[in-house]
Order: C-alpha cells, then structure tokens, then sequence
C-alpha cells in the first residue's frame, strides 16, 4: 500500500518532467529527487497515521550524529580498500592493465564521491530502512535477512550479476545490525513487533555503515570505470574479472564479497553479544 501511494503522489509530476526537459540524465536525476523527497514526506505521515509512530525515519536508522558519521567513513573506507583490493589483485594475476585516468583525476573523484553518496543514501534508506523495518515487523531475522537480500538484487535485474547483488544485500543487512546499540532482533526470543508493543529502537540499527560501505564500493567502481584507469587482458576470462567490466560480477568479486558478507557477520554478532 505504502509503494501504491508513493507511485500515485510521484508518477503525475514525474510524466510532465519526462515530457519538458529532453536530456535523458537530468530528466532521471530530477524525477529520483522528486521521489525520494516525496518518499520522506511520506514516511513522515505513514509513521504518524499509520503505525502512530512519528519518528520512523529515526527507526529506520537515519539520524545526524558523530558516532554515524563516524560509521560512513568507516564505511567508506571499507567499500574503497575491498574493490580497490580486488582491482589490485587481478592486476597481480595480469587480468588488468592500469593506465591514465580519461578524464581529470580530481574531476573524476569529486563526481564519484557527489553521485556514490547520493546513491548509498537513497538505496540504503529505502532497502535498509523501509523495507527491512517493514518485514521485520512480521517475519524472523533470518527470513528478514534473506528476502531483503533477495529483493535488493531482483529489483537491480536478473542478470550474471545476481549472486554479487545478493550477496552485497547480505552484508549491508548485516552492516545495519551491527550499529544496533539495542538489537534483539538476532536474539532467539525474537516475536513480531505487530503482536508484542516493543520499544521503537529494538529492532534499529544505524544506518551510517551500510550507506558508508554501499557508497564506497559505487565511488571506486565509478572512479575506475567512468575514468577508464583499467584495461583488460584479451586473455582474462569474463566469468572470473566481472560481467559488463564490473569486477564485483565475477567469481573473483563474488569470492571477496563472500568473505566480506563473512566478516561482516561475525563483526554483526560481537556486537550483539557486547551490547546484550
């Protein structure tokens, strides 16, 4: 019903635009602003009308605090060293070759950083935050943490990427639950929040790291591929360095998300355990 609304109050506003301005990039930078300022508009109502909750999108994870911001750099840095990592790797194993930027390094890397925090904000908002709290109202931490994964990566296509998508779902979940100060939702005595009138803040986790990792991954890959800084080898196989050049599509990327999905999930639990 949510989606429903939000489509019925964005797609009126959003026709016209499509039919007034002609390029194809500003038109699609114009209508997401437009949708998500619609959606926190929304979110704010929904939560007072709906679920008598005023602050959803303090529950969904979303505040303005030093201790966040320190959680999106460290995101950042994480996201950064992981693929840079990868890239670094296949250089080891002759599948790229380094060469100069295309564009401006500077140019290349203030653009990167504009659009990858727009993107790690958005996403993380609407995937780690309304749907995860949605679900998370109904079903059991593991079934949360598998069909958020799951849509996450539907809703970016069916394509060779899908294993990278889940798997990148997966570990921003986790992320998430690993900036709970109060995060019963992995204890096993978990029941439905609809059922039980829990505290607002127990199934809240932050969402500084997951937006912080989501837009480090986006600013490397962007920096790399709009700048052209890497050429591949004739010889490297797709399958292994990444379908449609991303190096998070192949076995290579889905190996270091594996372990990066891993790592995240025992950081997830010893916060618990230290927070319980």
């Amino acid at each position: 019903m949510f989606l429903v609304v939000l489509l019925l109050l964005w797609v009126p506003i959003a026709v016209p635009l499509y039919q007034v301005i002609k390029d194809s990039n500003t038109v699609s930078i114009v209508t997401l602003v437009v949708l998500y300022a619609e959606f926190i508009l929304l979110v704010r109502l929904w939560g007072q009308r709906v679920y008598r909750q005023p602050h959803l999108l303090h529950r969904y994870g979303l505040e303005f605090s030093y201790r966040m911001g320190l959680e999106v750099l460290a995101g950042l840095g994480l996201g950064i060293v992981s693929l840079l990592a990868l890239f670094a790797v296949q250089g080891v194993l002759g599948w790229v070759l380094w060469q100069p930027p295309a564009i401006t390094f500077w140019q290349l890397v203030v653009e990167g950083l504009l659009v990858s925090l727009g993107i790690g904000f958005a996403e993380e908002l609407f995937f780690r935050g309304w749907l995860l709290d949605e679900l998370q109202r109904d079903y059991h931490p593991q079934v949360v943490l598998w069909v958020n994964a799951t849509i996450f990566a539907l809703v970016h296509g069916i394509r060779p990427q899908f294993p990278a998508l889940l798997l990148l779902g997966l570990t921003l979940v986790l992320a998430k639950r690993a900036c709970s100060d109060v995060d019963s939702v992995l204890h096993s005595n978990w029941q439905p929040a609809r059922q039980h009138n829990l505290p607002a803040n127990v199934f809240r986790g932050r969402l500084g790291l997951p937006m912080g990792l989501h837009a480090g991954l986006v600013w490397s890959y962007y920096v790399v591929n709009v700048g052209k800084l890497v050429n591949y080898a004739p010889q490297a196989p797709e399958w292994l360095t990444g379908f449609d050049r991303n190096p998070l599509a192949g076995a290579l990327g889905v190996l270091f998300l594996s372990a990066l999905a891993f790592g995240m999930s025992l950081y997830a639990k010893r916060r618990v355990k230290t927070t319980s």
